[in-house]
């Protein structure tokens, strides 16, 4: 079987079956199981002296396992071209989190409009980091489009990409990258050391995804003033990637993100991205969503084409 349809046929499953089923609850997942050998690394190595060292020695080794493992993996199913399209179907399927990053945004808007500000709140509590119990209606709207643009670009567009660099090995390696920041890059007395190298990582591998998915948004929305807001205030996040997408969002919408939010007790002064303080009508909900699934689309697509060509 040809080299491109080995990529570009699980590829295209692994989208349609994203779109479809999303992450169903209590399927097993091999974020969990990144999850749980993160968790058992930390227990064992954040402590005492050297902290940054340990910290630097399990993220490099848990990614280089699983990049190791899922290489071999195809290795091994690549003599039956059947086993290995399913395989690897199934892989993209879970490296992609398109559907769920909508559920999830949309969630919060029908719990908010629905069942008023306390269920907004405790919907909203499941995807985002920041304290939710002082928040308003227009800053959980807020909270909830800063999510869908950032992890647009970590759950969709980043993955994506670096399926086209390495394949499925590429794309696990960066969910674990992903996967050690979400649990260990904290700036915290717990985390700064033993998580710093894990923070940086994720800031590097994401480095072009996220101005990728800043373009994409703008470019599937026909947004002038996306492409302005994504130039102007792009830098402006204290991540040096999400304020890129966040960015382009906001000039799509024409309203302003950012500014003070609550983090685990800590007020976090962030900066405003976007220039108009405006309310968030319920309904935007439905346009962040279509730019969502443009973007996954058009992606999908490009790295599907880009494979093509450059297999032939």
């Amino acid at each position: 079987m040809e080299k491109a349809l080995l990529l570009i046929v699980p590829l295209l499953a692994g989208y349609l079956l994203d779109l479809w089923l999303g992450d169903p609850d209590n399927w097993p997942h091999p974020v969990r199981l990144f999850g749980n050998m993160i968790s058992i690394g930390e227990k064992w190595l954040n402590k005492g002296s050297f902290r940054f060292v340990k910290g630097m020695f399990l993220s490099l080794l848990l990614v280089s396992v699983v990049f190791a493992f899922f290489y071999y993996l195809n290795k091994m199913t690549l003599s039956n071209p059947w086993l290995f399209l399913t395989t690897n179907s199934l892989l993209v399927w879970y490296g992609l989190a398109n559907h769920t990053l909508i559920r999830e945004g949309r969630a919060v808007f029908l719990q908010l409009e629905t069942n008023g500000l306390q269920a907004g709140r405790a919907q909203l509590s499941r995807i985002v980091g920041r304290d939710t119990a002082h928040l308003s209606a227009r800053q959980i709207r807020i909270a909830v489009l800063e999510t869908m643009s950032e992890n647009l670009s970590d759950g969709v567009v980043a993955p994506l990409f670096f399926y086209l660099l390495a394949g499925v090995p590429g794309m696990m390696a960066y969910k674990m990258i992903n996967t050690l920041d979400s649990m260990i890059g904290y700036r915290n007395a717990r985390y700064e050391q033993f998580g710093k190298f894990a923070a940086r990582l994720d800031d590097l591998a994401n480095l072009i995804p996220a101005r990728l998915t800043a373009f994409l948004m703008v470019l599937v929305a026909g947004s002038w003033r996306g492409l302005d807001f994504m130039l102007r205030f792009g830098n402006k996040h204290k991540s040096p990637n999400s304020g890129h997408p966040e960015a382009a969002l906001a000039g799509i919408l024409n309203c302003r993100f950012g500014g003070p939010n609550v983090y685990h007790g800590v007020l976090v002064d962030k900066p405003y991205i976007g220039e108009m303080e405006r309310e968030i009508a319920p309904d935007e909900i439905a346009t962040v969503s279509r730019i969502n699934h443009r973007v996954c689309l058009t992606m999908v697509l490009l790295v599907s084409l880009i494979i093509y060509l450059t297999t032939r």
